[in-house]
């Protein structure tokens, strides 16, 4: 393994591995196929990104999301590794193009979603590149017992058949044993090597409190801990109140959240990993090749959807080894409200073809069309034009985005009106003398005839991408075409893009996804529970709970967790509570919870105490809601 200790140190400037990384490498190296279940931050590319480094050829990678394959062929060209994703947006010729640098260009690593190989001329085409590696990267989605099933997926094994030679390693973060069976035969690996690093994560301490300020406890939270904290919500707005509340504390606080500008995005990203900031409030967009390692708190004060989710978000807590804390704050009322969130928000056949009609309609897609073209979209506007439950609606774009009928990006794009207001003499005269504009001038004449007679909806991704140039260089030129007089511009902000992967075919596309909406459902509706026995749960571990989910046995306690803490701390007598409480509120007056925060007392403790308290006529309560001594 010297070779690879040496790539992994030129490339990755880190001097050994992790357990199990040498062992999945050695595998792949060796031929085999292999099967890596490793928990967030465990490492996993580096399991496929060493063995391709050290081999002539290609590594192929298969990843769902768009945002990650972003991130990691970032990351590798940041250390001067040539690595190519094909995302949605581009062209034929493009992507042919694209092709064709990986055959002759001395690329690495070719990234792509699954739904690329659903297209024969693509699979062709990849059977004539020099592939040395397949990467199935989130690996769980092949199976339909996965917290993310997408059937394009299943395509991959064609893969198998046309590289029989070239060994696949499938790689996911979680998953049951049920889904790792599924993977394998999906995918058709042949005798893989199996890898399996444990979920513990011994220096993780899981607590659950039930409270009913959250924010005072968050306060409590981070100020007894100091370091690097995340903070995760439901949905944006809560990211900015919160940050502003967190802020009002006294905490340096930033928020995170796939409606953000790309700019914003990197910025606030950036004061949070190089602490000048504490907190980051974030939805669960961000996380995504996150790898920060003094993180010291993650906190939930809304439930998240299941566990996996759970467990990888609180896992990027303690990256350093160094005691950190997975906190749940939740309120008896949650349950009901995250219920509704996600299950009474479950779309039925009937509600999964309206939504798609009306999708087709709003972005004034023909029959028979759509596919390839960025289509800006505001989700707002389109829930208040045909009326639906936003957060219905939202799941259902959602099961359309992982049939792999669409992808729906939740990147910042905006929805532009030009029109030219000077002859096209002068358009022509005006490009003679501003020749790097040259090209998506001319896409924009092509493309949209009576740009010169009305102000026309131009899709600014699509114009970018047949001039190969990026959004914001497309943006930055028509806003200097219109200072200069040539156009006129408007541009209203959408809070994401949707790209079609086929055509529109309305009864045949709802029909053929159909089938996998009610086992979909189905699953979320037992790993919903599973959150929530996780979170009602008061006679088990927490972190023996998790791990028992993901199929490990456990036979002693982690004791950290707030079970395993309350286990240990003994109980006082309602006596001796009720005189700790004469004397605090001998200082201040204090309401039920700041009284159990002040002595550090479970809740049932306090209203054994104070019930004694009030029967004496000892205390009683003000109109703050507050007790104080009679």
């Amino acid at each position: 393994m010297q070779q690879a200790l040496q790539v992994l140190k030129k490339y990755w400037n880190h001097d050994s591995f992790r357990a199990p990384q040498e062992e999945i490498i050695t595998s792949v190296l060796s031929g085999r196929d292999t099967f890596a279940l490793m928990p967030t931050g465990g490492g996993k590319s580096i399991c496929f990104q060493v063995p391709a480094m050290m081999q002539d050829g290609l590594c192929l990678v298969v990843s769902p999301l768009i945002a990650l394959m972003k991130d990691q062929v970032q990351n590798l060209q940041k250390r001067d590794i040539n690595a190519i994703a094909l995302t949605g947006g581009i062209s034929e010729d493009e992507i042919s193009n694209q092709l064709d640098n990986c055959k002759f260009g001395g690329y690495k690593f070719l990234y792509l979603s699954p739904e690329r190989l659903e297209s024969d001329w693509i699979i062709d085409r990849i059977k004539e590149l020099p592939i040395n590696l397949v990467a199935i990267d989130e690996a769980h989605c092949v199976s339909q017992w996965g917290h993310d099933f997408r059937p394009a997926y299943l395509k991959i094994s064609l893969l198998k058949k046309h590289l029989p030679k070239v060994p696949f390693i499938a790689l996911t973060a979680s998953a049951t044993h049920r889904v790792q069976e599924d993977v394998i035969k999906h995918l058709g690996l042949n005798d893989p090597q199996v890898f399996k690093k444990s979920f513990a994560r011994p220096n993780i301490a899981y607590m659950v409190f039930e409270c009913e300020d959250k924010l005072t406890r968050l306060q409590q939270i981070l100020t007894k801990n100091t370091g690097s904290a995340i903070v995760y919500v439901r949905n944006r707005r809560a990211c900015h109140d919160v940050s502003r509340q967190m802020q009002s504390m006294g905490f340096t606080a930033t928020y995170y959240h796939g409606g953000l500008k790309e700019k914003e995005k990197t910025a606030n990203m950036q004061a949070w990993l190089q602490n000048d900031c504490q907190v980051v409030v974030a939805t669960n967009a961000f996380g995504m090749g996150i790898d920060k390692p003094d993180v010291k708190t993650v906190t939930h004060i809304q439930l998240p959807e299941n566990l996996e989710s759970y467990y990888q978000e609180a896992g990027r807590a303690g990256r350093n080894g160094e005691k950190s804390f997975g906190v749940v704050l939740m309120h008896p009322t949650d349950i009901t409200m995250a219920k509704g969130q996600f299950i009474d928000g479950l779309a039925d056949r009937a509600f999964l073809k309206q939504v798609y009609l009306k999708l087709n309609a709003f972005l004034q897609i023909a029959y028979g069309e759509g596919p390839g073209e960025v289509y800006p979209f505001n989700f707002n506007d389109f829930c208040k034009k045909y009326n639906f439950p936003a957060v219905k609606a939202y799941h259902t774009l959602q099961f359309l985005d992982r049939q792999g009928v669409l992808t729906l990006s939740q990147e910042f794009t905006e929805k532009v009106y030009v029109q030219f207001i000077i002859p096209s003499r002068e358009v022509v005269r005006y490009t003679s003398l501003n020749p790097a504009d040259e090209e998506a001038i001319l896409v924009l004449l092509r493309s949209y005839t009576g740009i010169f007679d009305m102000e026309t909806a131009v899709n600014a991704g699509m114009v970018a991408a047949k001039a190969k140039i990026s959004i914001d260089v497309f943006m930055q030129m028509l806003r200097r075409m219109e200072a200069q007089g040539v156009l006129s511009l408007r541009a209203l902000g959408n809070d994401s893009s949707i790209v079609f992967n086929e055509v529109r075919e309305d009864d045949h596309t709802v029909n053929r996804i159909a089938k996998y909406l009610e086992q979909q459902n189905s699953i979320k509706k037992e790993q919903f529970e599973s959150v929530v026995q996780y979170i009602t749960d008061t006679t088990h571990c927490k972190s023996r709970l998790i791990l028992e989910y993901f199929d490990e046995e456990v036979k002693e306690d982690c004791g950290i967790c707030s079970y395993c803490i309350t286990q240990k701390r003994q109980i006082q007598s309602p006596i001796e509570t009720a005189t700790a409480i004469l004397g605090l509120l001998g200082q201040k007056p204090l309401s039920s919870q700041g009284i159990g925060q002040e002595l550090d007392l479970l809740p049932e403790e306090v209203v054994q105490a104070v019930q004694l308290l009030l029967n004496a006529r000892r205390i009683t309560i003000n109109t703050n809601n507050e007790y104080i001594l009679v």
